[in-house]
């Protein structure tokens, strides 16, 4: 058996034991306002719930191992004392991924990510409208473990209002598991679909991702590609130029034909089955022969 001594290897080291170790962890999609009043998203796996009276829910946005930096949304919160906890399913896995992507300080994620901005009753900061279950909270306190990468911050909330999705509740009127179908985070690029078993969604780029609010408005109002499938679309650094969309439509007479029949829900179905298979590249050029 492999033991460690956490005094003897780095937190990075560490820091991927314990997530591979400990999951799957459920994910709070953290919604906060800076002292500006700009919107900000960003999820975590280091959280969960607490309490019941009060309702009581942590999480933890921890300092960054590779350069001690915190987050925006831990700025948020020390600054407003007010989150809301968005919970994640399958339906929205790929736009929350996108999400965490790096964005500089006043980028909104709910337009990078594609997301809806809902107002909400009790607090400052939006809702995903997306979202199955949202929860309005007020920070109660902020304790931080410590003070080099790596080191958790907890944010307790207390929750001032639930919101739950009616179509996500069983006859009796709770949620339903199976209808809620939420998903866990897990070691590396994994994660945990409830009563599917794991999948993997390839991280952000480490440069940044086009996001979903530029992709053209054709393609975003698809009545085939889902939000997922948009995310995956916002996850490129840059769109193909059209000497590469030319090549790659003469190399593949089918799909040339296929544009050619001008059928925009085949040609988006088409580009799916390219984005189920992680082929984002070919997705992008067949999208945009359509498109341009």
């Amino acid at each position: 058996m492999l033991t460690i001594d956490p005094k003897e290897v780095s937190s990075g080291k560490l820091h991927r034991y314990l997530l591979g170790a400990i999951g799957p962890r459920p994910i709070a999609f953290a919604s906060t306002i800076d002292a500006k009043g700009r919107p900000n998203l960003s999820p975590f796996s280091f959280f969960n719930v607490f309490g019941s009276n009060p309702p009581t829910l942590i999480f933890s946005p921890a300092r960054r191992g590779r350069d001690n930096t915190v987050k925006h949304t831990y700025n948020n919160v020390k600054n407003t004392a007010e989150v809301v906890i968005n919970i994640v399913n399958y339906n929205i896995v790929q736009q929350m991924s996108l999400s965490s992507t790096e964005y500089a300080e006043g980028v909104n994620e709910f337009e990078k990510a594609g997301f809806s901005m809902l107002k909400s009753d009790l607090v400052k900061p939006f809702r995903v409208a997306e979202s199955p279950v949202q929860f309005e909270c007020r920070v109660k306190q902020v304790i931080e473990t410590g003070q080099e990468g790596g080191a958790g911050n907890l944010v307790i909330c207390e929750v001032l209002k639930m919101h739950v999705d009616k179509s996500i509740l069983d006859e009796d009127g709770f949620i339903d598991q199976h209808k809620i179908d939420l998903v866990g985070r897990m070691g590396g690029n994994w994660y945990s679909r409830a009563n599917m078993g794991m999948f993997e969604v390839p991280k952000p780029l480490s440069s940044l991702g086009i996001g979903v609010d530029v992709i053209p408005e054709e393609i975003k109002q698809s009545k085939i590609l889902t939000g997922n499938d948009l995310g995956k679309l916002g996850n490129v650094e840059k769109l193909p130029q059209n000497e590469e969309i030319a090549k790659f439509m003469a190399e593949n007479i089918d799909l040339a034909e296929l544009v050619n029949t001008n059928n925009i829900n085949d040609i988006h179905t088409r580009a799916q089955l390219f984005l189920e298979k992680n082929n984002t590249d070919a997705a992008w050029k067949l999208l945009l022969a359509k498109t341009d």
